[in-house]
């Protein structure tokens, strides 16, 4: 905060820091500058920006009317994942042969993914039928954090574990002397 200095002397000053002299407010009076490096400004700038702003994509989940409750449950949480990512999600169920006459069926486990993502997301297209096809389309219910994506799992480092105590030898046999030979498995003499 140097004060209302004129324009001369600002531009000395910053020349002498080796510096930018920076226009931020132009429409105040006095108009406020500062003495500043203007790269490094563009480029915060430019970063900000960038953390702001997330491009929102479609990304598709394909089921079928007969996929098992644990690939459902898969798929599920993959979805979750692009929701939290700020991504919208089409779940799109196919119907092949006899199953497109049961729209119930799909519309049932359609039903089931809304309730289970019901935290998550919300719903922006109901389901509808279209020919072998039933779509619909979720959001994501509040906006990503800002430049963060979904937390990953922390490393372990494990540690080598002991080697397992010896079990006690059956009782037909007996341990081998100290400095003998190994037996020879199936070899009835050495015993």
């Amino acid at each position: 905060m140097l004060g209302i200095i004129s324009i001369d002397e600002a531009i000395r000053r910053a020349r002498e820091a080796g510096l930018d002299l920076v226009e931020v407010s132009p429409n105040e009076r006095p108009p406020v500058c500062r003495i500043m490096d203007y790269g490094k400004h563009k480029y915060n700038l430019a970063k900000k920006q960038k953390q702001r702003h997330h491009e929102q994509k479609i990304k598709e989940v394909r089921l079928r009317p007969k996929t098992d409750a644990h690939d459902r449950d898969i798929k599920l949480k993959r979805a979750e994942g692009f929701l939290e990512q700020g991504d919208r999600v089409q779940f799109t169920m196919l119907f092949r042969g006899r199953e497109r006459f049961h729209h119930d069926l799909g519309m049932a486990i359609f039903n089931d993914i809304i309730k289970a993502l019901e935290t998550v997301a919300k719903v922006d297209r109901h389901p509808r039928a279209m020919g072998r096809r039933m779509t619909m389309v979720l959001v994501p219910a509040k906006a990503p954090a800002s430049g963060k994506s979904r937390p990953k799992a922390a490393t372990v480092e494990k540690k080598s574990n002991p080697p397992a105590p010896m079990e006690d030898a059956p009782a037909n046999q007996t341990a081998p002397a100290p400095g003998s030979p190994d037996p020879i498995p199936g070899d009835a003499t050495s015993a």
